[in-house]
Formats: C-alpha cells, sequence, structure tokens
C-alpha cells in the first residue's frame, strides 16, 4: 500500500512540473490514454465531454439506479456517502469532473509549482487554479485530504465564480467558508465534509485534471457526477448514456405500473412478474399516448420512448 501510495505521489508530481500552457497537468494524449474506452467528443485537452442531453437527463437519476447499472459493467468503487454536508438539500450536482489534488504545503515545491503557473499565464492563488478552467456543465470535484480548519478551498466570492464559468456546483472531500453567502447563489450547491469559518492556509495544489481520490473512488477528468441526498457517484464518461437509457427504462415501467394498479386495471403481482403480451401491448400503447407528458414531467428522454417503442424491446 505505501509502494502504491509513493507511486502515485511521484505520478503527481510528475504531472505538476511539467505542467503545460493548456491549462491541464497531463497531457492529451495521457487523458485520451486515461479513457480510452469513451469514443465521443472530447475537449481540447482530451478530458471526455459528455453530451449536455445526458446531463440533463442525468439529474433524474437516482443513485440507486446508477449504482446498480454500472456495476453491472463491473464497476464496484464509484459512489461515496457517509458523513457529506449539503449546502441545498434537495438539488442535485450533475456535471463533467474538472479534479483537483490537494497536499500539504511544502515549501520549496511550492514556489516551483507557483512559478511554473506563472510561466504557464496562471494568476492568483493556486486554489483559483481549477476554477479558472472550468466550463458550463463542469464540477469542480477536489480532493482536499479532509482538511477541515484552514482547508476552505472556497468561500462566497470564488463560488460565484464558479457559478459564473460552469453553472454548477461543488464536490469537495475538505472543507468550505461563507455557508451562508454561498447559499445566496441561486443554482450553486456544495456537497462538502465540513464548513468552517477559517480561510485556507498551508496547502498546495498538485494535480489539476489527474485521476484523484474522493472517499473510497477513484475520480477521472471527465467523469459524470451525480451528487444526491444519498451520497455521490462517479459515473465514467463513456457509461453515463448507457445509465440515463436504462434508468428510464426502469423509470418507466414504474410509473406506468403505479398508474395501472392505481387504476384498477392491474394487480401489484400481476405488475412485479413477467408482463404478459396483453400487458406489453397495453405498455406500448401508454408510452405512445403520453410521450409528452413524460418528457416533460418526468425527465424521460425521447430517444428512450423511441427506441422502446420501434423495437417494442422492455
Amino acid at each position: 500500500m505505501k509502494k502504491l501510495t509513493s507511486l502515485l505521489f511521484v505520478s503527481i508530481l510528475i504531472f505538476v512540473v511539467y505542467l503545460p500552457s493548456s491549462a491541464q497537468t497531463i497531457s492529451k494524449e495521457k487523458m485520451i490514454w486515461l479513457t480510452p474506452q469513451w469514443e465521443g467528443e472530447r475537449f481540447e485537452d482530451g478530458r471526455p465531454k459528455v453530451a449536455d442531453d445526458v446531463l440533463e437527463r442525468m439529474e433524474h437519476v437516482s443513485i440507486e439506479e446508477a449504482w446498480g447499472i454500472i456495476r453491472g459493467f463491473g464497476y464496484h468503487n464509484q459512489f461515496t456517502g457517509g458523513d457529506w454536508e449539503i449546502l441545498k438539500t434537495g438539488e442535485p450536482v450533475v456535471g463533467r469532473a474538472v479534479t483537483a489534488q490537494y497536499m500539504p504545503s511544502r515549501p520549496a515545491l511550492e514556489e516551483t509549482i507557483i512559478a511554473q503557473g506563472m510561466e504557464d499565464g496562471r494568476s492568483g492563488p493556486m486554489n483559483t487554479w481549477p476554477i479558472d478552467v472550468l466550463v458550463q456543465g463542469d464540477v469542480y470535484v477536489a480532493d482536499g485530504f479532509r482538511k477541515i480548519k484552514d482547508g476552505t478551498l472556497i468561500g462566497d466570492r470564488l463560488g460565484n465564480t464558479i457559478y459564473a464559468n460552469s453553472g454548477n456546483g461543488v464536490v469537495f472531500d475538505g472543507s468550505s467558508r461563507d455557508r451562508e453567502g454561498l447559499s445566496a447563489i441561486d443554482g450553486f450547491n456544495a456537497f462538502v465534509r465540513e464548513w468552517d469559518p477559517s480561510f485556507l492556509q498551508e496547502m498546495m495544489l498538485m494535480g489539476l485534471n489527474t485521476p484523484i481520490m474522493i472517499g473510497e473512488v477513484t475520480v477521472l477528468p471527465g467523469d459524470v457526477v451525480l451528487a444526491k441526498e444519498t451520497g455521490v457517484i462517479f459515473i465514467p464518461a463513456h457509461l453515463a448514456e448507457e445509465v440515463v437509457d436504462e434508468s428510464e427504462v426502469i423509470r418507466l415501467t414504474d410509473i406506468f405500473a403505479h398508474q395501472r394498479v392505481q387504476e384498477g386495471t392491474y394487480t401489484a403481482g400481476q405488475m412485479d412478474t413477467d408482463w404478459t403480451e396483453a400487458i406489453r401491448q397495453d405498455f406500448l400503447n401508454w408510452l405512445e399516448e403520453n410521450r409528452t407528458m413524460l418528457h416533460e414531467e418526468y425527465g424521460i428522454g425521447e430517444s428512450t420512448i423511441n427506441r422502446i417503442i420501434e423495437t417494442e424491446e422492455i
């Protein structure tokens, strides 16, 4: 374990020392190497660019649905729960991960990192560097090594900038300050370990858009973040559309079953076993009749409804 930790530290150090001007700490080639399963569009730095409509549909996915689906692909370590302090309960945080790795300050190394950052056109303290690279649809995800006092990565001023850049919030395995001020930012939300009035001290940015660890999860840049009251799950980019597609099928069958049982058309037992051909046809007709309502009220993608009707596969 110690050997693995040492190798990770050396890797991150290499990333930072060779910080390129493209506002990332690893090359585009290395980013692609880390995410070879992603075959879609990428940002200029190589980070997977999951489509906006997939992110919009992801807001309706439950943690349990996402967890079950990605486990089917062998991803067993993507969820972290526990002691999250949520700025605004009931408001999910969904978006593409921009990752940041913080470590305790080490003077000579910190000076080297700052000097390299200045050469590459960075400005301001290091905890603003991840914020500068955010674009709409991103989520700032940081490993703050769970430092609470003097580990507050942002306050309300930076929170406003984060929301302006990303239209989104943050997930910090660390702390934040200015809870009242951040609460006043409409549309912004934060999942942090604790709130503290102190300001950031003795921390340095060791990796930006590199693999990081949040709780029990290895997070890659471009992973889709789904943060709800249950906790936070990080969905590999290449599985994001699969997750929303499968979850929408589950949701559609649940909505139909609940409605028909309440109407007295079928019994709960009939809905909870393999459907007869008559029930299947009733479901397909119901989809066709209610497609607009299902899209507008439940956020179901029209592509999912069309696919089920065309293939008749449930």
